[in-house]
């Protein structure tokens, strides 16, 4: 009867060391997906925000080349007559 409850009693911690690992792997892709969504979102914000400086960069530009003067004649040289 020894040997019968020092095998149940492995078989008990087998089945606990199973149930864990499983539990564990559950909660691993439960974390994963939402790191997944996490990192969607600072996708779609860096999308976004690039756009913007696009956006600005070009309107910059726009009124640099504006402001400008326009640019002067070189002066040539004169013919003697």
């Amino acid at each position: 009867m020894a040997t019968l409850a020092l095998s149940e009693v492995i078989l008990a911690v087998i089945i606990g060391t199973l149930a864990a690992i499983v539990y564990s792997l559950r909660v691993l892709i439960l974390l994963e997906r939402r790191v997944a969504g996490v990192e969607m979102n600072i996708s779609r914000m860096t999308s976004k925000i690039l756009k913007e400086e696009d956006m600005i960069l070009a309107a910059v530009s726009k009124k640099r080349k504006v402001a400008r003067k326009p640019a002067r004649k070189k002066a040539t040289k004169r013919r003697k007559r």
